[in-house]
């Protein structure tokens, strides 16, 4: 082999190289566009989680605000309980009041207006008489007003 011909296998050996290297610079280019690309989609996801961290700055806020109120609701709801207890505690006293001390006066009375009544039946008979007419004529002033109600109900159905 000639120098020459050993000069022409370098050179096709070099230029192989350069065609290679060609090609890997190609490829680079492609890669660096590539991660350029990426360097976006990345900086457009990292905008996205800012703007989710807001978010949820805001949500952890306005969560707080429910907090503070549910706690206040909570109160009221105790006070509320307080109050029925106490409502319930009086309603008590005052059913144990009318049993034991109203029931029993109610009794006297109408025990006292018994004998009364027959002391003043006994002292004037036209008395015991007009309390039972008083009576009669209530009962017929009832009836009226029952059938003057029936009356106008008609009436207006009539109309």
């Amino acid at each position: 082999m000639t120098e020459n011909d050993k000069l022409d296998l370098i050179l096709t050996e070099i230029n192989g190289i350069k065609a290679e290297i060609g090609g890997m610079k190609t490829e680079i280019g492609g890669m660096k566009a590539e991660i350029g690309g990426m360097k976006t989609e990345i900086g457009g996801m990292k905008a996205e989680i800012g703007g989710m961290k807001t978010e949820i700055g805001g949500m952890k806020a306005e969560i707080g605000g429910m907090k503070t109120e549910i706690g206040g609701i909570k109160a009221e709801i105790g006070g509320i309980k307080e109050d029925i207890q106490q409502v319930k505690q009086r309603t008590a006293e005052i059913g144990m009041h009318i049993e034991n001390h109203t029931d029993k006066n109610i009794l006297l009375i109408a025990e006292n207006f018994i004998e009364l009544t027959n002391k003043l039946n006994q002292a004037i008979p036209a008395a015991d008489k007009n309390l039972a007419y008083q009576v009669k004529v209530d009962y017929v002033f009832e009836k009226v007003k029952v059938l003057e109600k029936d009356m106008a109900e008609l009436k207006s159905r009539t109309a």
